[in-house]
C-alpha cells in the first residue's frame, strides 16, 4: 500500500510538470478594443453643467404649452431650453410678476428682453447642435444666451452697454452659467480671437449686417439677426454660408428690436 501511494505521488508530480511546462502553449486571450481618443473626449467635453431651478416652474411648462408651442415652435431642445431657464430671474424685481407672460419686457437702460416666443423661435432657426461654437451680439439680461447654454456650452455674448454687461456676468455666476463668456464692447466687430462661429445671433437691429460677422461666420454656419430702421418695420432675417462661402439669405418674420449701437450706425 505504501508503495502504491509512492507511485502515485511521483506521476502526480511529473503531470503537473508536464502542464506547467514552459513549452506549454498559454490559452488565447481575447482582448477588448480601447475606445479612440475621439470616442471619450468628445463625450466627456460635452458634459457642462445645465443649472436647474424648480421656483416657478409650472409656469414655464404654461408658457411652453400654452403659447411658444402654438406659434410653431416645435424643436424639442428649444423647448426643453426654455423650460429650464428661469426668465423671472433675469429681469428686473419690479417686471418678475410677468416674466411668463408672451411679451418683452424693459430691463433699463433703453433696452429690452425679447418675448419668449422670439427667443424661442430665433434659437430654432439658428438650428444650434451640441458642440456648436455660437456668437452672441448684444447680451442685455442674459437670458438669451442662457437659454443657447442649454443646448451648447460654447457661448460667446458681446454687450455694449457696461452696466448690463456687469450685471449679466454677476446672474451668470450666481445662477451656475458658468460655461457663457462675456465681453465689454462694440458686437460690430464681432470676437476674432474665438472665430470662426458656428452660429452668430443678434439680438438688437443694425440696418446692415457687420462685415466682420459675416467673415467670422464659419462654413456651413448659420447668423440669425433683426434687420432694418429704428421704428420701422425690421425682418428676422435669416443668413446661411455655404462650403465655398456664398451667402443665402431669407427674410423670415416681421419684428421690432432696439436699434444696434456703436459702429453699425456709422456705416
Amino acid at each position: 500500500m505504501k508503495k502504491i501511494n509512492i507511485i502515485l505521488f511521483i506521476v502526480i508530480i511529473i503531470s503537473g510538470l508536464y502542464f506547467w511546462s514552459p513549452d506549454t502553449k498559454p490559452l488565447p486571450v481575447k482582448t477588448l478594443p480601447i475606445p479612440s481618443i475621439a470616442d471619450t473626449v468628445t463625450h466627456d467635453s460635452l458634459n457642462w453643467n445645465r443649472p436647474r431651478f424648480s421656483e416657478r416652474e409650472n409656469e414655464r411648462h404654461d408658457l411652453i404649452k400654452d403659447g411658444i408651442k402654438k406659434q410653431g415652435v416645435t424643436d424639442s431642445l428649444v423647448l426643453a431650453a426654455m423650460r429650464h431657464v428661469p426668465r423671472h430671474l433675469f429681469v428686473p424685481k419690479q417686471y418678475q410678476q410677468y416674466a411668463y407672460q408672451n411679451r418683452p419686457l424693459p430691463i433699463g437702460h433703453d433696452q429690452t428682453i425679447s418675448q419668449p416666443y422670439i427667443v424661442a423661435y430665433m434659437t430654432q432657426l439658428l438650428d444650434v447642435s451640441a458642440g456648436d461654437k455660437v456668437l452672441e451680439i448684444g447680451t442685455g439680461s442674459g437670458y438669451q444666451a442662457a437659454v443657447l447654454s442649454e443646448i451648447t456650452p460654447h457661448i460667446y455674448t458681446i454687450e455694449i452697454v457696461e452696466p448690463l454687461a456687469k450685471q449679466a456676468v454677476t446672474r451668470f455666476q450666481k445662477l451656475g452659467y458658468t460655461t457663457i463668456k462675456t465681453k465689454i464692447g462694440d458686437g460690430y466687430k464681432g470676437w476674432p480671437e474665438y472665430a470662426p462661429f458656428n452660429k452668430i445671433i443678434l439680438t438688437a437691429a443694425p440696418t446692415k449686417i457687420p462685415e466682420p460677422l459675416i467673415n467670422q461666420l464659419a462654413k456651413e454656419g448659420t447668423l440669425i439677426a433683426p434687420v432694418g430702421k429704428s421704428g420701422k418695420t425690421q425682418f428676422l432675417t435669416k443668413i446661411t454660408k455655404s462650403q465655398d462661402g456664398t451667402l443665402k439669405r431669407q427674410k423670415k418674420l416681421p419684428v421690432r428690436f432696439v436699434p444696434m449701437t456703436g459702429k453699425v450706425q456709422k456705416n
